[in-house]
């Protein structure tokens, strides 16, 4: 058994007047065109696509969907305590994050004028007014069974992360209906927030490193990506559904470039390109990231009342490991903290090697190295990454994030 899992899926339902005296149509215009800018700058909602002012969206609220690469905290609250050095660069201390410090949904929260997204699961400390992050580490977008789960990889797969914000909803719908505490009110999206926030997903790194993980060759791994682009396409309907009109998607990165994958799946020379990455692993990505975004396309006519934008994660990512010399990074292939070898020690964690414990410590200056733990990206690599795809520049259609809230038009 290969890592599709052939269970349930989702199945959603989805003459003008008479001329007048030339004062009185110079009146008439007069007036709509205040109502229409009074309208246009407090925001507002047509045919349930939401729109800002004009000059960037106010997004009330982010939902996020996804695994390690924007998990805010949600595995590390339900499983085990992410500890030092993860978080240190920026936060000081262990924030949930697989990083020294701030993952890109971080920055996305940033941009947008918003607090950074607690996670679902984290029940201490916790504020929800601005939106709430579903995403674990090791999440896949394929349901979970019993040999995904064996692998390693979340048993919380988009699917139970969809089911958890369809609860999150109802509740605070229910909760607000019962008379919405002034606690309530101040930690807790309003119920018209839903519609008019951004939805974003990052996920599908797990689904490929489980195929190369479990199946015997590229054919099998490049067969199995048509089913996960469908749960992944009835993620986004079922999002709908439940009122998200906002989409920002990222697509998946060049898993051939990571240290791990590397380290694993390309010892030869010969089988990694000009860069070192193991070529395979990359081609499996780009497939996968053609196919997501033919999708995307698809569900633009499906859904006419949304708003999809497709981000080009992959580009940022390689144009970064290209160029890591000229940017001021060590050798794109070497991370920060943890190690390899015959003996893996964790970033983090500690072992015993050869009879004396060791630790997973992190290096003396992170700010250099594009990979932290030779699987997730360094603060200093996602602030560059961030920077190249929220001003639009790698976007389908080319949209800034700041206002991804309206429907692009041809002119």
């Amino acid at each position: 058994m290969d890592c599709i899992n052939l269970g349930r899926r989702w199945r959603g339902p989805w003459a003008l007047p008479k001329p007048v005296e030339a004062v009185a149509v110079v009146v008439f215009l007069a007036v709509g065109f205040s109502a229409f800018v009074a309208i246009g700058r407090r925001g507002r909602t047509l045919g349930q696509i939401t729109f800002g002012d004009s000059t960037h969206c106010d997004f009330p609220a982010i939902f996020n969907f996804g695994d390690s690469n924007s998990d805010t905290g949600g595995k590390s609250a339900a499983f085990h305590r992410l500890l030092s050095p993860n978080g240190n660069t920026f936060f000081g201390k262990p924030s949930g994050r697989y990083c020294d410090g701030q993952v890109l949904v971080d920055f996305i929260a940033e941009k947008l004028g918003l607090p950074y997204l607690d996670a679902y699961l984290d029940s201490i400390g916790t504020n929800f007014r601005h939106g709430a992050n579903f995403a674990t580490g090791g999440s896949t977008i394929q349901p979970v069974d019993a040999k995904i789960y064996g692998m390693g990889f979340s048993p919380i797969s988009l699917d139970i992360q969809l089911l958890q914000f369809e609860q999150f909803k109802a509740r605070t719908i229910e909760l607000y209906k019962e008379g919405g505490s002034s606690y309530i009110k101040s930690s807790l999206p309003r119920p018209e927030d839903f519609s008019k926030s951004l939805y974003t997903l990052d996920i599908g790194q797990n689904d490929l490193h489980c195929g190369f993980w479990s199946m015997s060759t590229e054919k099998q791994v490049l067969a199995s990506i048509p089913y996960i682009i469908d749960r992944f396409s009835e993620a986004v309907e079922k999002l709908f559904q439940l009122g998200g009109r906002a989409f920002w998607i990222h697509n998946t990165g060049p898993i051939g470039c990571l240290p791990h994958t590397v380290t694993y799946y390309a010892p030869k020379p010969e089988i990694r390109d000009k860069n070192g990455c193991a070529k395979s692993p990359n081609e499996v990505a780009k497939e996968f990231n053609r196919q997501l975004k033919e999708r995307v396309s698809q569900l633009r006519a499906q859904l006419p009342d949304a708003i999809l934008i497709y981000v080009d994660v992959f580009s940022a990512k390689y144009s970064l490991i290209s160029q890591a010399k000229k940017l001021g990074f060590a050798n794109p292939l070497d991370f920060c903290c943890g190690g390899y070898g015959n003996d893996h020690v964790a970033c983090g964690k500690k072992a015993i090697v050869n009879g004396t414990e060791v630790s997973g410590a992190s290096c003396s200056n992170p700010s250099v190295y594009i990979s932290w733990d030779s699987i997730h990206y360094s603060h200093a690599a996602n602030k560059w990454v961030a920077n190249q795809i929220l001003n639009g520049n790698l976007s389908d259609p080319p949209v800034p994030i700041t206002k991804a809230c309206r429907k692009q038009f041809p002119l």
